[in-house]
């Protein structure tokens, strides 16, 4: 299927209500309650003939009114206004009680259809894998997940639902203007044809429109973002004004998109507004004349022409709905391309369960490169035994991190194969997996919650005496109960309360917490001093026991304790020396 029909408007609509097939019903009951509004609207302008027609004139009521009186009242022009008056009040007070509760149910079901719609989204997002997030950047999923994904409420409850309702009003108002005056009725939707060919044409240009306008945003949140999360930079280089700049650059261009969109929408509502006083006028001119030769009396022109204006406001309203879906329809369309991205990295079918692995590690002849470009690794093989330490160093670039992340399966191998006890990594199932594995980065990922939260991602479940001895094994239990708040202590984004070295030992502690088989260590003291590299390193020596590990360091020092030593250059690798207690095969 071609992109241009994956993304039809027929089809967005068709995923829309497939997404949303579960609020069928509440959907259901902001329709009926949509409708009921229809009868509502007819009877606003009746006390308004009864006023005008019974009370001031001599015409009697309308046949149905006048069913309910009984006899001795039913010639009172007293009565006739009192009832006018208690007839209007009950009908604006039953009408907007309609809105009221309508309004209710449409924000309860709109937003908990939206949270249903980013929760899809959000899961989806976190199965995709390294090389989508590599290529896309994370502003604009987050601009799909947060600003698109509304969509879905948008286009069901405040689009195609008020369409239906006001396509109801409009036949019922039809109707009731016929049973008046036919020749009025059908004067009054002579507009409706025009109408529908700027609808059409207004449709067909501005989806495009709006899915480049949509870009043009997230790319503004992209600066936001990359300028925010690396503002020690921004701030250390005097880089503020420029910064700047570049946001009011591009917002600049957001802005201008956003007024020619303006533009389009008024001279859209312009022309839907020219249409309809082309056919008001129409009417008011057959009407007086109709009066005049005695055809109407006041009374039931007055009642036309209340209709007629209630006529056009569901076509307007038909007309607004339209301009308008066009946007959401564009958003849909976005969030929909975020769910249709494949994830390079998925289940096997009948993948294997894995509790936890013994640690054997083989790497048959394995290539690898980011987007079909020039091999990071070319053929590399190797064989570490559970339990080996095996030490990685090489220059910057050289595919060391590309390695350790092919182990994981942040990716998998361009050829070549990768075994875990003797099984492709690719047969067993990706959870299982990577609970196999505890990994410490060079720059330690903190979330702004609690040290103790911190500490126990790894295991959720995990006890506050398991925590406080994973803490100490981590030599992070001092510094840790010396805080205020000691474990409640919050950490700050991305931990930055925290200095280099305790968000070292509070990932350590993880480590320990979690308690893998295998252990992959990331340069994880290129940032911190001598000093505070000793104390990490007597925990690290205690983490790697009985673990298969795999460290990766750029000082040779850091690898003394290893049992191999592997040198990654140019993508192969060469065996530097081997231990007694590890097997080891070098490919080149």
């Amino acid at each position: 299927m071609t992109p241009e029909k994956k993304y039809s408007g027929l089809a967005v609509f068709r995923r829309i209500f497939q997404e949303a097939r579960s609020y069928w019903p509440h959907l259901g009951g902001i329709l009926l309650l949509g409708l009921l509004a229809a009868p509502l609207a007819l009877l606003l302008p009746v006390p308004l003939k009864i006023a005008v027609d019974s009370v001031i004139g001599q015409e009697p009521l309308p046949g149905i009114i006048a069913f309910f009186l009984p006899e001795s009242i039913a010639h009172s022009p007293s009565i006739f206004l009192l009832l006018a008056v208690v007839l209007q009040i009950l009908v604006v007070l039953f009408m907007h009680l309609n809105s009221a509760v309508t309004y209710v149910f449409q924000t309860y079901t709109g937003e908990r259809m939206t949270l249903h719609f980013r929760e899809r989204l959000f899961r989806h997002l976190q199965r995709l894998s390294f090389m989508f997030h590599d290529k896309r950047g994370t502003s604009d999923s987050i601009y799909r997940i947060q600003y698109d994904a509304p969509s879905i409420q948008y286009i069901t409850i405040f689009g195609v639902i008020p369409i239906l309702g006001s396509l109801a009003m409009l036949v019922a108002m039809i109707y009731v203007t016929a049973m008046i005056d036919s020749q009025l009725a059908f004067i009054a939707l002579g507009v409706c044809p025009l109408l529908f060919v700027i609808c059409r044409t207004y449709s067909m240009r501005m989806r495009a429109k709006y899915i480049d306008v949509k870009e043009m945003e997230s790319g503004v949140l992209h600066i936001v973002q990359e300028v925010m999360t690396s503002v020690r930079v921004v701030k250390a280089f005097g880089r503020e004004e420029s910064e700047r700049a570049r946001f009011v650059d591009h917002s600049h261009k957001t802005v201008r998109a956003r007024v020619k969109l303006s533009f389009a929408e008024g001279m859209f509502g312009l022309l839907v507004n020219l249409g309809i006083a082309l056919g008001t006028a129409a009417v008011l001119y057959v009407g007086i004349r109709n009066v005049q030769s005695g055809k109407l009396s006041m009374g039931e022109l007055l009642m036309v022409l209340a209709y007629l204006a209630q006529l056009y406001v569901p076509l307007e309203s038909i007309s607004d709905q339209v301009a308008k879906l066009q946007e959401s329809l564009a958003s849909a369309q976005r969030a929909f391309e975020l769910v249709d991205e494949v994830p390079d990295v998925v289940d096997k079918p009948h993948a294997l369960t894995l509790k936890r692995a013994k640690g054997e590690v083989e790497v048959r002849n394995v290539s690898f490169g980011y987007n079909g470009d020039s091999q990071v690794l070319k053929g590399v093989s190797f064989l570490a035994e559970a339990g080996t330490r095996v030490g990685i160093f090489g220059k910057t670039g050289a595919g060391k991190t590309t390695l350790v992340s092919l182990l994981t399966r942040f990716y998998d191998p361009s050829a070549g194969q990768i075994l875990l006890d003797g099984e492709d990594l690719r047969n067993y199932k990706i959870a299982d997996l990577r609970n196999q594995f505890s990994i410490v980065l060079q720059e330690p990922v903190l979330f702004s919650t609690s040290i103790e939260e911190n500490i126990a991602y790894g295991r959720p479940g995990a006890s506050k005496k398991e925590i406080v001895k994973a803490a100490l094994a981590a030599n992070a239990h001092d510094f840790i109960i010396a805080l205020p708040e000691g474990y409640d202590t919050l950490v700050g984004e991305r931990g930055m309360r925290m200095s280099g070295g305790e968000r070292q030992r509070i990932a350590l502690a993880r480590a320990f917490l979690k308690d893998a088989p295998i252990l992959i260590l990331d340069e994880p003291t290129s940032s911190v001093d001598v000093h505070t590299e000793q104390g990490i390193m007597q925990a690290i020596e205690q983490l790697m026991q009985g673990r298969t590990t795999f460290l990766i360091a750029h000082r040779l020092s850091t690898l003394e304790h290893c049992d191999v030593l592997l040198e990654i250059q140019n993508g192969g690798n060469v065996a530097v020396r081997s231990g007694i207690s590890s097997s080891f095969e070098v490919g080149s």
